[in-house]
């Protein structure tokens, strides 16, 4: 009876230490073991979100009006405007993918972020420098004529040191601040569940406030001003990031992670001849308390690739060399990574629609009536904030209502999974271009006199299609890769929408191309001799098509199964396995 309860008050007193303490493999800012209390969670994730929100601000305030810039101060005609729009963005957000493996591989993500902010800073400053010092200004007449060669050499240079900061931002923050939660605690598992959807609602903040205020003070008061407010902004929020040093759990980098999917690709093809066990365990793992990490379970998929865990009898020393024998976790991660593919292969038009919403979306709403009343007129790129407004009223409707009741009726501690709430926001995307095409060919008959609220509608379904599809891909691509590649997984997110512009852009050549051979090119040198209506129904089917493809793959996708050790906290579980949903 006593050997009881004293076995009783060790097991509750090793429960109150793994509480006390987070044993997930991060350090807190001096290199021990965080403690839970005082680190992590919500309190180090709003310091991210303040510089965060920063970025994106400066981001949507450049990207929303960039087109008009281009257009009315630089004098490119449309085709030229929306190419070179389309090309910092893909340029922008396909950066990340350098910057997210030089800190999954060597620095780490905090120290890339503090240094990637400086030189995002150092864009910012260039294109401030660009709009007042006499020397780097357009010209010095209020309406320009032709500017000068070395202001367009410079704002473009400011774009793309931009570009440059943002590859180390974008992919460390985003995994940084998840990171702030303990995926072996049960309550701090859920918390990360709401942190993706609650890090979109503050990015719709930013691109609301970007795309009203910063976009009003660049069409109304100058692009200069509006450049200034954005550097000292960006000043303020790298201060803050630096001071909530003390709260943030870090994760020390683990070198090349492409390195041991490479082993794992030699050591199957080394054992091909061989014929896998119908018993899993027979194949090669090691212990948790051998390796930096999860332990993934293996799955049926892919079993070629299980062929680079078999032990052979024949070689004794085949433990200490990966390029003969991988554990399992390695398989399953290489597994992961080769599963990802046609998921992002069939995610990228969901880039394609969001590369409308700053380009030629914009340029309809230019073209339409922007009175709101005598004394007010509203500046087309401020429209996109309607988009913001949906995501704002979808987040927390999703995160709040839907969530909890689909726990219940699913079992599923997400409510629904990842892929599905992906394929509501890909059925979004077909809605969208229809409705956009519909809008188009009404606006082609009344033009001018076409208020610029019949765009609303478009830019909310774009919102809605956003908090299902791309909250939808940041889960899946920070969940679903290696534990030790979580800042190329957000890099791999938004490549989405990087090569999505790229595509925009090689369709509109397209499309302009073969339509001209017919007399009239369906992208014209302005809005009104184009007809996008067409260009809207043709990208209308091609998401039709894709949605299709994307179901057939999403309904024989296997998620990643993670082996859960006694580490885990929840007052129920010691052990067992996951399917991450």
């Amino acid at each position: 009876m006593e050997q009881e309860k004293e076995k009783r008050k060790q097991i509750t007193r090793e429960e109150s230490e793994q509480e006390k303490w987070v044993h997930d493999g991060s350090v807190d800012f001096k290199g021990r073991v965080p403690l839970r209390a005082s680190t992590g969670v919500w309190k180090a994730s709003l310091f991210v979100l303040t510089i965060e929100f920063s970025e994106r601000v400066s981001y949507f305030g450049i990207a929303a009006n960039l087109i008009s810039y281009l257009t009315k101060v630089i004098h490119e005609d449309l085709k030229t405007a929306a190419k070179n729009v389309n090309y910092w963005t893909g340029t922008t957000t396909l950066m990340p993918l350098i910057g997210g493996f030089v800190a999954d591989a060597y620095t780490g993500r905090f120290p890339l972020v503090l240094f990637s902010s400086l030189v995002y800073l150092m864009g910012l400053s260039l294109l401030t420098m660009s709009q007042y010092i006499p020397n780097l200004k357009a010209c010095n007449r209020k309406i320009c004529p032709k500017p000068k060669k070395l202001h367009e050499v410079v704002f473009f240079l400011a774009l793309y040191c931009i570009s440059l900061g943002t590859g180390g931002h974008k992919p460390c923050l985003e995994s940084f601040g998840a990171d702030q939660f303990d995926e072996d605690h049960v309550l701090e598992r859920k918390k990360k569940m709401s942190f993706f959807n609650w890090w979109n609602v503050a990015l719709c903040f930013a691109l609301l406030f970007g795309a009203t205020v910063i976009v009003y003070v660049q069409d109304f008061v100058s692009w200069g001003a509006a450049s200034l407010i954005l550097t000292i902004l960006m000043a303020l929020s790298i201060i803050a990031f630096y001071v909530g040093n003390p709260f943030y759990r870090y994760r020390r980098a683990q070198g090349n992670p492409l390195k041991p999917i490479l082993q794992v690709l030699v050591a199957a093809i080394r054992k091909r001849n061989l014929s896998c066990p119908s018993n899993p365990d027979l194949l090669y793992e090691v212990t948790k308390d051998k390796f930096q990490g999860r332990l993934l379970c293996n799955t049926s998929r892919l079993r070629f690739l299980d062929k680079a865990s078999i032990i052979e009898d024949t070689h004794v020393d085949q433990k200490e060399n990966p390029w003969r024998l991988s554990t399992v976790t390695r398989v399953e991660e290489t597994k992961l990574i080769i599963n990802i593919i046609p998921i992002w292969l069939t995610s990228l038009t969901t880039g394609i629609c969001v590369a409308q919403g700053s380009t030629l979306f914009v340029k309809q709403a230019a073209s339409m009536n922007l009175k709101l009343s005598d004394n007010f007129t509203i500046p087309p790129a401020s429209v996109s904030s309607a988009a913001a407004f949906g995501t704002i009223i979808c987040v927390p409707i999703y995160d709040k209502i839907i969530v909890p009741f689909m726990r219940k009726v699913t079992g599923n501690e997400r409510g629904i999974s990842i892929l599905r709430r992906i394929s509501i926001g890909l059925t979004f995307s077909i809605i969208l271009m229809i409705v956009a095409a519909l809008i188009e060919a009404k606006r082609l008959k009344m033009q001018k006199s076409m208020s610029v609220f019949w765009l609303v509608p478009q830019y909310l379904i774009l919102g809605f299609g956003d908090a299902f599809s791309l909250v939808g891909l940041q889960e899946y691509f920070y969940d679903q890769v290696p534990d030790s590649m979580r800042s190329l997984g957000m890099a791999l997110y938004l490549s989405v929408i990087g090569v999505g512009s790229f595509l925009s852009s090689f369709l509109i050549t397209i499309v302009d191309h073969v339509t001209k051979k017919n007399g009239k090119s369906w992208i014209g040198k302005d809005i009104n001799s184009s007809r996008l209506d067409k260009f809207y129904w043709m990208l209308a089917v091609i998401n039709a098509l894709n949605l299709c493809v994307y179901i057939f793959l999403a309904k024989r996708y296997t998620y990643k199964s993670v082996h859960l050790t006694n580490n885990e906290i929840d007052g129920s579980k010691s052990g067992g396995e996951e399917m991450m949903p």
